[in-house]
């Protein structure tokens, strides 16, 4: 599949179907937990066909597990029944010990599950895209080193930051190119901890290299996407320096505004509340908030529909079905509007 036509499909297509970053939800339908889906390949891959067969979706995603690439650097990660594992702790705490990080071989840790569940979810899902999840090089280096500690460090130590973030960025490119050898369409990458810095520090600790795995990863034939949840408007020049195929935001934001910014020839994604909406929303209250969002940005080509962020694991089907029903009867009433039927 080719990517960049695909995008270009995406912004002319008259009707849109909707891209959430839809994952964790199918531990409901599968009736295991949080902590089982995380450590198995098999069950992530049916994870993700079990979302696909059910939701017509524009792509297949894969899981936003942001505690797989810190976990393979050392870090201690706590796993629970219902919510998506997290980093404790901290690994880094001062130039030497930056210097003293090693940068892992990709397979070890849960990396060989989730790179085997994109082999097989890709062979298996051939009717839409499969993106795979990767976490971006500043909140990878955040995990590290702890996120006080590494906003603390850009202003007194940011040498230590630097290494750290080569070292980050040097094992997501190569985790990024194994993704691309299982057959999977394209990566999001989710960098929300850059939503933190100010447009200055956002260029130099986190868009630069991002820009630098970007450019060595995506080609036609695959894509990069680029997942920011934060309040990011002031960054918006930096972020969307990267270069990335298509640029996926969060709640915080308001997405006319971000697309007043936007560059032409990209996708941009958003952003229904995943906590306020989809988690604790009713049937009413997001399919009001889908058709608000649709109304306020669906005659843009390049706006796409989706969760502002990762929808969480116990985030009600109800809620989630009422999203697509909300989005296919935006479109038809558009489509009828457009060619003049009732």
């Amino acid at each position: 599949m080719n990517m960049t036509d695909w995008f270009h499909a995406q912004r002319i297509a008259p009707s849109k179907k909707a891209i959430p970053i839809l994952s964790f939800p199918a531990t409901q339908l599968m009736h295991i937990s949080v902590s089982d889906l995380t450590s198995s390949s098999e069950h992530q891959a049916r994870a993700m066909r079990m979302i696909a067969e059910r939701c017509d979706t524009g792509a297949s995603v894969s899981m936003m597990d942001l505690s797989v690439e810190a976990e393979c650097f050392g870090s201690a990660i706590k796993f629970s029944q219902d919510e998506v594992p997290a980093v404790t702790g901290s690994l880094i705490t001062n130039r030497q010990d930056a210097l003293d990080l090693r940068v892992p071989r990709i397979g070890c840790g849960r990396t060989g599950v989730y790179l085997k569940a994109m082999e097989h979810a890709a062979a298996a899902i051939s009717d839409r895209p499969v993106f795979a999840g990767v976490i971006g090089p500043f909140s990878l280096a955040g995990r590290l080193m702890g996120m006080t500690d590494i906003l603390l460090n850009c202003y007194i130590e940011p040498e230590t930051v630097q290494i750290t973030l080569e070292k980050a960025a040097q094992f997501l490119t190569d985790y990024i190119k194994h993704y691309k050898s299982t057959g999977a369409n394209g990566v999001i990458m989710a960098e929300p901890a850059a939503g933190l810095l100010s447009p200055k520090l956002i260029e130099e600790f986190s868009s630069k290299y991002v820009k630098k795995i970007a450019q060595a990863t995506q080609d036609g034939d695959f894509a990069f996407i680029y997942h920011n949840c934060g309040s990011v408007v002031p960054l918006l020049d930096s972020i969307f320096s990267i270069g990335a195929g298509a640029y996926h935001f969060g709640n915080a934001v308001d997405m006319s505004v971000v697309l007043e910014k936007a560059p032409e020839g990209v996708c941009v994604l958003g952003n229904i509340d995943p906590v306020t909406q989809f988690r604790h929303g009713t049937y009413e209250s997001i399919w009001t908030a889908t058709q608000n969002l649709l109304v306020a940005c669906g005659d843009d080509a390049r706006f796409i529909i989706s969760s502002g962020c990762d929808i969480p694991p116990l985030a009600s089907w109800a809620n989630i079905d009422a999203f697509f029903k909300s989005v296919c009867a935006y479109y038809d009433k558009k489509g009828r509007a457009s060619s003049g039927r009732p």
